[in-house]
């Protein structure tokens, strides 16, 4: 096939509990009420797509616990990456976080996951559904953008931009498993304090020496978390004028319990104690309801330089896996 042409590739059998379409994310709409949405562990889904040799926002698939179960109507090179899960390959047990070859009639099953939370599927080539304001990843609550703005369903059949059977593979196989979440029940959060930190003179000490637990209130807006109720000060108002979120930021509501905000949140009135830094957003997406959360104090200074060190580690793996560094034209 050349082109554009878009080609069948793959049939759900069975979508998992909740497997949508996602991309990095819808930039730019916040402020007419679109949140970013996309991925939840960004750097599991850029490492997916790099190993089938895809630019790291291309359209994939984003599982949450459980599958999907996906039957091949091309040759076709997958990718598994995020949570360790149980991957099948014709009933036979199969590793992730590496280029798979499926060939028509086969079946690929991501089962329940054993750490961590959400699994990302890249095709290469990648999944070609429709670009909505600059994005293909899918907002559920607002039904836009992915496969007609839900969730996969039994049936559905997932095209492809073009038919890629004929790559080679990356031209040098390596994974750094230390660059993506431990997938550990305790996590330690590095957070940088504020915007708001000033609300919470005397209660920030005891919000970084405090161990949390992700409540069952956990999903892609963002993680209520259980523990000491974090007040705030007496003289600071109970809630701000509403101002843009963004993912990681931590606001404490009125009764003390510190939410993590995600990627389907807009704007916040809430005061906002600390936020995370980049990397840790993508490690709190694949915790679990009841798993344990602690927060590390860090300054902005610290916070630039493991940015900086942490995307000179993620350029360096593309080139060696190489894959493109923008989206193709």
């Amino acid at each position: 096939m050349q082109g554009n042409t878009e080609i069948p590739i793959l049939k759900v059998l069975d979508p998992g509990p909740m497997t949508t379409v996602q991309d990095l994310g819808r930039i730019g709409y916040q402020a007419l009420g679109v949140p970013v949405s996309g991925a939840l562990d960004q750097i599991s889904a850029m490492l997916a797509n790099w190993l089938v040799g895809n630019w790291a926002g291309e359209a994939l698939l984003e599982a949450t616990f459980m599958g999907p179960k996906l039957e091949a109507m091309e040759d076709l090179w997958i990718s598994v990456t995020g949570a360790r899960a149980i991957i099948t390959l014709n009933g036979r047990e199969i590793e992730g976080s590496q280029p798979i070859r499926v060939k028509p009639g086969d079946i690929l099953w991501i089962k329940r996951a054993l750490k961590g939370l959400r699994v990302y599927v890249a095709v290469r080539g990648g999944i070609a559904v429709p670009r909505v304001m600059g994005s293909y990843c899918t907002y559920v609550q607002a039904r836009l953008g992915g496969i007609q703005g839900r969730a996969l369903i039994k049936g559905d059949t997932l095209m492809a931009k073009q038919n890629n059977k004929d790559w080679a593979g990356p031209k040098e196989m390596y994974f750094p498993y230390d660059l993506v979440s431990d997938f550990e029940p305790e996590l330690t959060l590095r957070a940088i304090p504020g915007p708001q930190d000033y609300h919470f003179r005397n209660s920030i000490e005891l919000f970084y020496s405090s161990t949390f637990k992700v409540s069952s209130k956990a999903d892609r807006m963002g993680y209520r978390l259980e523990g000491p109720l974090i007040p705030k000060d007496l003289d600071a108002p109970q809630s701000i004028i509403s101002e843009p979120s963004m993912p990681g930021s931590i606001q404490v509501p009125p009764d003390g319990n510190p939410i993590i905000l995600l990627v389907e949140q807009t704007v916040g009135g809430y005061s906002k104690i600390a936020t995370l830094i980049w990397q840790d957003v993508s490690r709190i997406a694949q915790a679990r309801p009841g798993d344990e959360v602690r927060f590390e104090r860090i300054e902005l200074t610290k916070a630039h330089h493991l940015y900086k060190e942490t995307w000179k580690r993620l350029n360096d793996l593309r080139e060696r896996l190489g894959a493109p560094s923008h989206r193709p034209r």
